[in-house]
């Protein structure tokens, strides 16, 4: 309904095959450039701002380069690469661009690794220069880094301050360029180390190279780098030597997956993404775990290593409701749960009158749950036509029988979304006339004034769309009452973890509850949670506690929802509604497997997700007095 703006992704592609092989085999010697495409383009959704890739050379000469790098912003940002990519092919004959070999040799981009990255900036910090991947740039191979990864750390000015204790000088306080100069400080060391080695052994001149490039562990340099690292992360690496690397946080709050024939090895976002690729079924491909890193030498050697122990499990719930590809049979089917697990409070919302309801959904990430929920008041009402015919008894007539069994939930495709009205109006002072345009209703479904309208989405964040456009186009069909449905529970915190969620006031319940603590006359309690936040400011972040929820705890979740309608309530819309949410358990219960809630509990996984609610609230309570 509302987009929430998506963490990033992240894509892999290692060829173990020399490039003649793909030629002959496939065709062409671009087969991993165009599996690396493939990758990104289908998770297209996690990149909104830019996107980038990178390619290595494994048996580049000196004097050649080795590394490359092709970066764009805009959401046609993987176009625009890849055909900046062709477009250096052009100079070539088609006879030197068929001979994988010459290739191998002479052509940009035409390497073993693959990396890509598409970005979508959370934390205000934007344009090309923050545009993945980074590189670290060496004379020696092995110091050379490539990084990229779907992450938001929550603790970057601590990590600043350690590098800066070791007399480093970051240019500039951006995670992703921290954790270049710290992994890059790291691999130094590491390379050092492997030198120090070869020295000892007798070695000399490249003999030393191939020692280092031989020995170097990434897993003693991700090790040593991680311990300080507080936030969700994927993080992808790749050296100029063709050493790789990628490594999940430890408390699994981000996803990614992996994939290895003794072709090609794949790491990417989501699980469908390589099934769809690379065309292998569900099982093959594989989750990295929290804490765990995947590591391949510049050889091909391939293992997985387990770097950090692994915390408290908080898989991101968020994932499977909104932001993963429906098209993940777990996904699908966890989606649809949410819709089932619905139907009672929807029922109690419509008082029962499952004959006067039409039921639909907001295109297009609530299809899964709508389906769900479909499924669910079908089962309940076949109970009923049970019951009904049972009590029949011996009068139960062919006409009767007829009339119980035709009964039918009377579902709609209610909502249209325009996409094209949507990113035209992105800006603008007629912003708020234009946005009631971006959906359009089916006219004729329903029965003005007699019928209910039920309408089910993912989420309800800041409720903006809502106001400005859904609840007026609804109110068009003129329903008995309009149920606003949301398959996730209320989100009531920010996000630090990699999701364009950080602002106490964006929040649509946050601001119902706020609003309720005034009418009744409890704004003691708003002061008083300020002044607990802004007392332990000082304290190390692993004593901190998350005052925050003391202001939801005063409220039911039925009193917020009640309050929410009154602030979304467009002026001129009489008709009356109701908004039904998710529990907290019925979201355990349908996505067993992420139990990280924080959006809804405020049970951050991390300490520096708690320090940074705290201070969000303070920053919130004083931008107000500011503005008095």
């Amino acid at each position: 309904m509302e987009p929430l703006k998506h963490e990033c992704g992240v894509a892999i592609v290692r060829l173990l095959k020399s490039l003649s092989y793909y030629q002959q085999k496939y065709g062409t010697w671009m087969y991993g450039l165009n599996k690396l495409y493939l990758l990104m383009e289908k998770q297209h959704n996690r990149g909104q701002e830019g996107a980038g890739l990178a390619s290595i050379k494994l048996s580049a000469a000196p004097g050649e380069e080795f590394m490359f790098r092709e970066r764009a912003l805009g959401s046609g940002a993987i176009q625009e690469i890849f055909s900046s990519v062709h477009h250096k092919f052009k100079e070539y004959s088609k006879e030197e661009l068929s001979d994988a070999n010459y290739a191998g040799c002479h052509l940009p981009y035409a390497g073993e690794i693959y990396m890509g990255h598409l970005r979508y900036s959370t934390t205000g910090k934007s344009g090309l220069s923050y545009v993945h991947p980074f590189l670290r740039r060496n004379n020696w191979r092995a110091k050379n880094l490539c990084l990229c990864g779907n992450f938001n750390m929550t603790n970057v000015e601590d990590i600043f301050k350690k590098l800066s204790v070791k007399g480093q000088h970051p240019r500039m306080i951006s995670d992703t360029y921290i954790l270049l100069e710290q992994l890059g400080h790291r691999l130094d060391r590491e390379s050092e180390r492997c030198f120090q080695e070869a020295l000892n052994q007798g070695l000399t001149d490249t003999q030393i190279t191939e020692y280092i490039e031989q020995q170097i562990n990434l897993a003693n340099v991700l090790r040593q780098s991680s311990t300080v690292w507080d936030g969700g992360y994927v993080i992808c690496g790749v050296t100029g030597s063709g050493e790789l690397f990628s490594l999940r946080d430890p408390w699994g709050i981000r996803p990614a997956f992996w994939y290895k024939d003794d072709e090609i090895l794949a790491v990417a976002s989501e699980r469908p993404v390589i099934q769809t690729t690379l065309n292998v079924e569900a099982d093959t491909v594989h989750e990295l775990k929290p804490g765990e890193a995947l590591l391949m030498s510049r050889t091909g050697s391939f293992r997985t290593e387990q770097i950090q122990a692994p915390k408290k499990y908080a898989s991101c719930s968020f994932e499977r409701v909104y932001f993963s590809r429906g098209s993940d049979k777990d996904i699908y089917k966890e989606r649809k749960e949410l819709g089932r697990k619905l139907v009672k409070p929807i029922l109690k919302a419509i008082n029962y009158e499952l004959d006067n309801t039409v039921f639909s959904y907001i295109p297009n990430t609530a299809e899964a749950a709508y389906y769900g929920m479909l499924q669910g008041l079908e089962d309940y009402l076949n109970e009923q036509k049970v019951k009904e015919i049972s009590e029949l008894g011996e009068q139960a007539s062919p006409e009767k029988l007829k009339q119980i069994l035709s009964r039918r939930v009377h579902s709609e495709k209610i909502a249209w979304k325009d996409i094209k009205m949507r990113t035209f109006i992105a800006e603008g002072n007629s912003r708020k006339d234009l946005a009631a345009h971006v959906y359009d209703v089916t006219y004729g479904s329903l029965v003005p004034k007699t019928d209910n309208l039920v309408v089910i989405d993912d989420s309800i964040v800041r409720g903006t769309t809502l106001r400005e456009s859904i609840i007026r186009i609804l109110d068009r069909l003129h329903p008995k009452r309009i149920i606003i449905v949301s398959s996730s529970p209320q989100v009531r915190y920010p996000d630090y973890y990699g999701i364009d969620m950080a602002r106490m006031e964006e929040f649509i319940a946050f601001k119902a509850a706020i609003a309720l603590a005034i009418d009744k006359g409890n704004e003691t309690l708003i002061m008083e949670i300020y002044r607990k936040c802004k007392a332990q400011e000082s304290q190390p972040k692993e004593d901190m506690t998350n005052y925050v929820k003391e202001l939801y705890d005063c409220f039911t979740q039925e009193e917020i929802s009640e309050k929410i309608v009154e602030l979304l309530r467009p002026q001129d819309v009489k008709t009356e509604i109701r908004i039904v949410f998710q529990t907290l358990e019925g979201l355990h219960t349908s996505c067993p497997t992420s139990p990280g809630d924080w959006y809804f509990s405020g049970n951050y996984p991390t300490p520096g997700g708690v320090r940074r609610i705290n201070q969000a609230y303070i920053n919130y309570i004083e931008d107000i007095y500011t503005k008095i």
